[in-house]
């Protein structure tokens, strides 16, 4: 038993990557553009929306916003109580813009939910890449881990990094200090195991600081679902055998973290 408010922060973070085969101008092109439709602020909005579903939580306000030439984001304040109608804010910013030199979000209340896009390629790259920055930060009893298996879902997902994090702490009764209010060794525990066969996936936590990270790759590669514009049976086994060792070298060095390069000088 508590004494008073549960004050504990839990932060949930996560990087998804889906990553594509595009080897001409115009799929790269055409990848990004198909990206930036799939994922505007109104897909992103909605997937937030049902994220505060999952976790019990109450909406407060919704601020959204597609950039230009790509990408969009979407910031979602929420309570864990119930709120009065009246006592929400309806607006909602939405827009286009080129150049914004400095966004500034005030959070008024426990939580927010956040997700940012950044699709990208280059000209003289084969690969093009799309990533969402997830952030699900909550306060009380309200926990982000139940949203994992949703999100993971949410996305194509090739390369997955989540990071968790437990902040503050709270007193029981006798006025003790809590620094966890819950059970946990691996973010793994949480994810479901038929997700987790379709990955390797590798920990690194620091139990002493509340904090836990693990990093997913995808072990299969179905090559029709790395290609645009194109299909398997279009190409030759050689053809075959390059894009998919291009595509594995690319989601190795977004798992690791490092460029792998060809020789070692």
């Amino acid at each position: 038993m508590l004494y008073g408010f549960n004050n504990l922060t839990k932060t949930l973070s996560f990087n998804i990557y889906d990553v594509c085969y595009t080897e001409s101008e115009k799929a790269r092109k055409d990848y990004i553009r198909y990206i930036d439709e799939q994922y505007n602020s109104e897909r992103l909005t909605s997937i937030l929306c049902r994220v505060t579903e999952i976790i019990g939580a109450r909406i407060l306000n919704i601020s959204k916003q597609d950039y230009e030439p790509q990408g969009a984001s979407v910031n979602v304040l929420i309570a864990e109580d119930n709120i009065l109608a009246e006592d929400i804010d309806p607006s909602c910013n939405q827009g286009k813009v080129k150049h914004v030199p400095e966004i500034v979000h005030a959070h008024l209340d426990k939580s927010h939910v956040t997700v940012h896009t950044f699709p990208e390629f280059h000209p003289e790259n084969s690969m093009s890449t799309f990533r969402v920055d997830i952030d699900v930060a909550t306060c009380g009893t309200v926990s982000p881990l139940r949203v994992l298996n949703y999100l993971i879902g949410s996305f194509d997902s090739d390369i997955i990094t989540i990071d968790y994090k437990v902040r503050g702490f709270t007193r029981d009764l006798l006025g003790r200090k809590c620094f966890i209010d819950h059970r946990i060794t691996s973010i793994q525990d949480f994810i479901q195991p038929e997700t987790l066969e379709a990955y390797h996936a590798m920990d690194v936590n620091v139990y002493q600081s509340n904090m836990f990270h693990t990093k997913m790759l995808i072990k299969n590669i179905d090559l029709d679902n790395y290609l645009f514009h194109v299909k398997t049976s279009d190409l030759d086994l050689e053809k075959q055998k390059e894009i998919r060792e291009v595509l594995e070298r690319e989601m190795l060095e977004i798992y690791s973290g490092k460029n792998i390069y060809e020789q070692i000088w």
